[in-house]
């Protein structure tokens, strides 16, 4: 009786990690994700160190095999990304990394940058979430110069119209951001989610938990 109870102990632990390790995958591969910024781009939104949980069932994502890049399906979402949501996704030029960008013009906006501030469908964008770390403007560079001139992409670009299925995206670190502006649109399919709240946050040069910033909402 005591060896059948052991044993019965045994498979009940063991079939309780199971359960739990399959419910974790789901929650990870369907619902909500943790991410970690590792660069400036959107500072002062988000920080090196900082690190996230992002709702993958708000926006639809990209189904993988945990673990790999071997891709299943696209999961479809509530809705789609709006202007300012800050989202998680596949890099358009190396899939096997994430970006997290702020989503600037959706499917058919115009978008344009006149010195550094930006338009979309014709009207100035109030942007408080911007930092700007310069006020020079690159020159002989005009707003018609469009996204194929590479010098003039930083502070100058466009008009340009955000094609069905894409959105155009911007870091707030706006003088220091590798964004749409050099590489392109981003696919609707790519998009992992969106970034909802800091859940920690560590300066790795201080080594020091930031907890000012534990908890704050992502906006």
């Amino acid at each position: 009786m005591k060896r059948y109870n052991r044993k019965s102990a045994v498979r009940e632990t063991i079939e309780a990690v199971v359960i739990a390790l399959l419910i974790a995958i789901v929650i990870r591969t369907f619902v909500i994700q943790a991410f970690k910024i590792p660069s400036g781009s959107m500072i002062p939104t988000l920080q090196i160190g900082d690190h996230l949980l992002v709702n993958k069932f708000l926006l639809g994502t990209p189904v993988d095999i945990p673990f790999t890049d071997i891709h299943l399906f696209n999961m479809p979402g509530l809705r789609k990304p709006r202007r300012s949501d800050v989202i998680v996704f596949k890099y358009p030029e190396d899939p096997g990394k994430d970006f997290i960008k702020r989503v600037i013009g959706i499917e058919g906006d115009k978008i344009e940058s006149r010195n550094k501030a930006i338009f979309v469908n014709g009207r100035k964008l109030v942007e408080p979430y911007v930092r700007y770390v310069d006020s020079y403007i690159n020159p002989g560079c005009q707003a018609t110069a469009g996204m194929e001139s590479p010098n003039c992409r930083r502070d100058n670009f466009g008009p340009l119209t955000v094609p069905e299925g894409k959105v155009f995206v911007m870091g707030d670190n706006r003088d220091s951001s590798y964004d749409s502006r050099y590489w392109g649109f981003v696919d609707l399919d790519i998009i992992k989610g969106k970034a909802i709240i800091i859940y920690w946050s560590w300066d790795g040069d201080e080594t020091w938990v930031r907890f000012n910033r534990i908890g704050r909402i992502i906006r």
